[in-house]
């Protein structure tokens, strides 16, 4: 304990009582990782580290354990098993904004001043293997639990090291740079292969981009959440002349602190209505959030006394400007995420500056949210790295190993943001047993995997969302698509959609469309979703409804085949009675403007099928001219399973399993043909008929289709 007091580690008073925690991590000879100790008082509990390295004896890294603040011995497997299975839960216990202000008062009140040092919250638990490190990097205030609400979550895929700024603590902004740089080169060097993402709220979103700036040869991530680069144009600016002729008595503002911590409560309020909660309820916990804020006005004056918050303000003011300077020299992948009603900072304007002045980034608006994003509730910063693609535990992304399954709330949002597609459209779901037996629902898709689901493209993709959702409502099976990459990679410059439209196909398991990433999905047993056709039938032309535009070549049989799976072939109509195509490519290829905006739209695109032959190749971008029609239904009719296992050897044949090829696409041809003609038959095929049916039967009944 001696050497740690040097180091200024005691970040609260000698009477409390150490729970220690070590990492299997800190096992290795030689490997300097800094001590990780923590300290309980009452029901709170902290695991600080200090930053000088130590070298720790020889053990066996399979059964290094860890010790829970009751003294209990855990198992390294035991405790990775129970990560891996609460990542499962349905929900997670945040904490309020009342448990946030008391953490911070005993955080604050137990400071024995000092450096600022890394400490880590025992409720993230440990994480799971080959975790990559995350740093965060605090705002203004400092105390570094701007994540309390999100550590639960972010503990279970992340090893997490909170910053810990004392209030009476005067280390200008060079040396917290320093501090910061210091951490990650230890870090790299004691895993180099694992990238360690940097999050940074407001003051600590400059701190990580002067930090990434002098390191570019390390793999950071940046999460820059309202970064405050813009203080110079922002309110805080003007305060502080104001501060300094202001009485170090006067209190801060209520109202503005209540706008800056709680967001807006009216918006609050009316978002927990729509989402079905009472009203009673609502108002109820809004209440206890607004009274333990103005209960914790005198811990808000201790984080940030008016003596204090003049030495942040300078700072801060210095943090933007280097910042700013060295933008130029950021080489690392960024995810800005800024609020749209931040009281404190423009932050929408700046992330979009920042966008485009930085070579690897992407953004996120929350156009509704605060200052103080991460303690709103909604906002779950684990859903926002998994949606943006940004959770990787190596140098770059593996979509299949990297990948986790969306829980019940992230499933639920991406259902309740796209329902009306289903509420429409009434999907009818049919399926093929084993036995040639065709059924209603999805019983006829395998559990097991691997299987591989290939069929027809409708127009504009409209099939998409009812298969992928209802599979994993009904069967509760995870369908992963093999999707266009300009879903994963955007050219700044070009004119096509902005990535985060496709956020929720992210979150479902969407991958890019590679030979690489098909081998891994079958692989790994999973259930994907193939379309031959490609963005060629998706956007075929006119009066080629139902038209399969497939490569003349087997592109998957081998590959199914190797690791013995189910192929299913399915069909998809009614994009028929939703529209109709009255302006395809060939008419827009005549006009100069659309033409050129096509030839934009594809050259910022990645290309692909360049050396395929026929229409299957052309695989330009654009928008068709769609005639909307009265809305009609969807069908859906899944194939019997075609087996593949133990035909290894017979498919590494050319001819066989081009055969093989062709009986997936006639199949895909005869389910097609059998639902446009099983339709006709549908007495409930219209809207209007299905809306009388669920008026006088319910809203939520299942309308009956055609008899099978």
């Amino acid at each position: 304990m001696a050497s740690m007091a040097s180091t200024g580690a005691h970040l609260f008073p000698a009477n409390l009582s150490p729970v220690f925690r070590r990492d299997a991590a800190s096992s290795s000879i030689g490997k300097s990782k800094p001590k990780q100790i923590s300290f309980s008082n009452s029901s709170r509990r902290f695991a600080v580290s200090t930053e000088q390295p130590t070298t720790a004896a020889k053990t066996d890294t399979k059964t290094t354990s860890r010790f829970s603040g009751s003294g209990r011995l855990e198992k390294r497997e035991e405790a990775e098993a129970a990560a891996a299975t609460r990542f499962e839960d349905p929900a997670v216990e945040r904490g309020s904004l009342k448990d946030y202000l008391e953490r911070s008062k005993e955080l604050v009140s137990q400071s024995d001043g000092g450096p600022p040092r890394w400490f880590t919250p025992l409720e993230c638990g440990p994480p799971l293997t080959n975790s990559p490190l995350l740093l965060f990097l605090p705002g203004l205030i400092g105390v570094g639990l701007g994540l309390f609400k999100q550590h639960q979550r972010l503990g279970k895929i992340f090893e997490i090291w909170c910053l810990h700024i004392p209030v009476v603590d005067r280390t200008p902004f060079t040396e917290l740079v320093k501090l910061v740089e210091r951490t990650i080169r230890s870090e790299h060097h004691r895993s180099p292969n694992r990238p360690i993402y940097l999050v940074g709220e407001s003051f600590g979103g400059c701190l990580a981009l002067a930090v990434a700036a002098l390191n570019p040869d390390i793999d950071l991530v940046l999460i820059l959440a309202n970064p405050a680069t813009s203080f110079s144009r922002s309110h805080l600016q003007p305060l502080i002349p104001l501060l300094d002729i202001m009485p170090d008595q006067l209190p801060l503002s209520l109202p503005y602190m209540l706008r800056s911590i709680t967001g807006d409560p009216l918006r609050m309020m009316i978002e927990s209505v729509v989402k079905g909660l009472p009203l009673q309820q609502t108002i109820g916990e809004l209440s206890q959030d607004l009274v333990a804020i103005s209960s914790y006005l005198s811990v808000l004056a201790d984080i940030s006394p008016i003596e204090t918050l003049r030495w942040k303000l300078q700072m801060l003011k210095s943090a933007s400007a280097v910042s700013n300077s060295r933008l130029h020299a950021v080489e690392a992948q960024t995810l800005i995420i800024s609020s749209g009603k931040d009281q404190l900072l423009p932050s929408q304007e700046e992330g979009e500056r920042l966008y485009r002045a930085l070579p690897k980034c992407e953004i996120r608006k929350l156009n509704d949210s605060g200052h103080f994003l991460f303690l709103e509730d909604g906002i779950d910063l684990v859903t926002i790295i998994k949606a943006a693609g940004f959770y990787r535990r190596r140098k770059y992304i593996d979509y299949v190993s990297d990948y986790m399954p969306p829980t019940p709330t992230e499933f639920q949002k991406v259902y309740d943001d796209n329902k009306w597609i289903n509420a429409v459209t009434s999907p009818v779901m049919l399926s093929t047993l084993e036995d040639g037996k065709i059924v209603r629902g999805l019983a006829g898709i395998p559990s097991e995997g691997p299987v591989l689901l290939v069929g027809y493209h409708m127009l504009l993709g409209l099939e998409l969302v009812p298969l992928v959702t209802k599979i994993f409502m009904e069967r509760n099976i995870l369908v992963r698509g093999i999707a266009h990459p300009m879903m994963f990679v955007r050219d700044k410059e070009g004119t096509l959609p902005d990535l985060s439209a496709y956020d929720s196909f992210r979150i479902m398991g969407a991958v890019p469309v590679s030979a690489t990433n098909f081998y891994k999905l079958m692989s790994s047993k999973s259930h994907a979703l193939l379309y031959p056709g490609g963005m060629r039938e998706a956007l075929h032309r006119k009066g080629e409804e139902y038209k399969l535009i497939w490569p003349e070549q087997s592109e998957f049989v081998r590959t199914a085949a190797r690791f013995g799976a189910k192929i299913i072939p399915f069909g998809a109509v009614g994009e028929d009675d939703i529209g109709e195509v009255v302006v395809d490519y060939d008419d827009l290829m005549k006009i100069p403007y659309f033409k050129g905006e096509i030839e934009r739209l594809t050259n910022g695109a990645v290309k692909l099928r360049s050396d395929a032959h026929g229409e299957v190749a052309n695989q330009d971008v654009h928008l068709p001219g769609i005639l909307p029609k009265f809305p009609g239904r969807f069908y859906y009719y899944f194939g019997k399973p075609i087996e593949t296992e133990g035909r290894k050897q017979e498919l590494r044949d050319k001819d066989k399993s081009q055969e093989l090829y062709l009986e997936v696409k006639s199949e895909v041809a005869r389910c097609l043909a059998y639902l446009k003609e099983k339709r006709e038959y549908d007495p409930y095929r219209n809207l209007l008929s299905r809306l009388v049916y669920q008026a006088t039967h319910g809203f939520t009944s299942e309308v009956p289709t055609f008899e099978l």
